[in-house]
């Protein structure tokens, strides 16, 4: 494997990773600005902005925008979260250059053209429906509201339905103008690739683009709160949230552990005491979310009305009896199944392209993977003790969600942690 970084004039930066053996390629940008940049007027707006992405340039319409990528057995799509928005596409090697070419075409020519908006407004609204009609996934931006209130990474990523209706072609240009300069920009290449190559045409299509002005992002606070939405649903959802490390902190990597080895796959003891020995749901988890400078670590379990408040016991006490007995065979399973991870996921050149792009966006660099292996094998049962012992202190948040009316309060759940 090949890694390779490098940074035009303007700041905008490509890293490669030629995969030998492969004849396929992922390749993609990376834009340093999700729905944490927006400002409360633009709630959604990072969203609709890249569903617009795909909607005409002034090269290309929609429809050969599609066409360009899948005449040649080709993958092209994008996603928005709190911090980035990417647009990628999946092509077999010899493609690479008209994959360049598209992607560099949506992010450089979109043309914005109001009866597309329109009609993307219309199925920007249906998503937004479709999510208020998933209980197990509305739930987590009501979880998030409830951790970080009032701030920007706190808001929903898709918006509310009456910021959408409203944003206009002005609206999208302003926020790509701020937030979309080339100092905000990572290209990120894996698989069947040349690097110079790449760099070259790169240069042609990102290096007259002038670096902006660094637009300031709000500092995440997280905070205790509750949200409780009592409907007449099937089944009672609960999420747990609990003050966590970011990407950068010292113990993320402890961080990630224990929360596999509390709730994270079928052997973790949350699973094996919430539904193994008690029968008291069909889904129970644990992980963790990071961001730049926050994260939390959120549990989640759907469950019926009569068992919800003792399924929140369960959690806390089998929160708190990590602190004083996790063991070293959880801990040597946890940290294995994240090495396992992390190994596995490098066969692809998918997860190769946006490892890159995570990492450079985080630390400027790519870390060797010998220096994470490092990390996550220093971890040991004493400082997973104490991170437990850490979380039973922290500030926690929770949303529930369907007939719970029976649910504890979070000050119940605070008091019943800190005990």
């Amino acid at each position: 494997m090949t890694q390779a970084l490098h940074t035009l004039p303007n700041g905008f930066r490509i890293v490669t990773e030629h995969m030998p053996g492969l004849e396929s390629a992922s390749i993609g940008i990376w834009v340093n600005a999700g729905g944490r940049h927006e400002r409360a007027e633009q709630n959604g707006i990072a969203h609709f902005l890249e569903h617009m992405a795909f909607k005409g340039t002034e090269r290309r319409s929609a429809l050969q925008i599609a066409e360009a990528i899948e005449d040649v057995g080709g993958y092209i799509n994008a996603y928005t979260s709190r911090e980035v928005t990417a647009y990628y596409a999946r092509v077999l090697k010899d493609d690479v250059p008209l994959a360049m070419d598209v992607i560099g075409d949506i992010l450089r020519n979109p043309v914005f053209d109001t009866r597309e908006i329109e009609v993307e407004r219309g199925v920007i609204l249906q998503e937004i429906g479709m999510s208020l009609d998933t209980p197990d996934d509305i739930i987590f931006d009501w979880l998030q509201e409830a951790a970080y209130p009032g701030q920007p990474i706190g808001r929903t990523i898709l918006g509310p339905s009456e910021r959408v209706r409203s944003f206009s072609r002005a609206d999208l240009s302003g926020f790509v103008s701020e937030h979309y300069g080339p100092q905000n920009l990572i290209l990120s290449a894996a698989g069947a690739v040349d690097h110079d190559m790449i760099v070259r045409m790169a240069e042609e299509m990102f290096g007259d683009m002038t670096a902006g002005v660094a637009q300031p992002t709000e500092g995440a606070r997280f905070a205790a709160g509750e949200r409780r939405e009592i409907k007449a649903l099937e089944q009672a959802h609960f999420t747990l949230a609990l003050e966590a490390p970011g990407y950068r902190d010292d113990d993320f990597y402890t961080a990630q552990i224990f929360a596999s080895a509390f709730g994270g796959g079928m052997s973790s003891r949350l699973f094996q005491e919430a539904r193994e020995k008690r029968g008291l749901c069909y889904s129970v988890y644990a992980s963790i979310g990071s961001y730049s400078d926050t994260g939390m670590m959120t549990v989640y379990a759907g469950t019926s009305d009569e068992d919800i408040a003792g399924l929140a016991e369960i959690t806390v006490d089998e929160l708190k009896r990590a602190a004083d007995d996790m063991s070293d065979a959880e801990v040597d399973r946890a940290r294995a199944q994240m090495k396992a991870g992390l190994l596995m996921g490098l066969e692809s050149p998918s997860s190769r392209a946006e490892r890159l792009a995570r990492l450079v966006g985080i630390w400027g660099r790519v870390p060797p993977l010998s220096e994470t292996v490092e990390k996550i094998d220093a971890v040991n049962t004493g400082d997973v003790r104490a991170f437990a012992q850490r979380l039973a202190g922290a500030r926690a948040a929770m949303a529930l969600y369907g007939p719970v009316e029976a649910a504890h309060s979070l000050d119940y759940v605070t008091r019943r942690l800190a005990a």
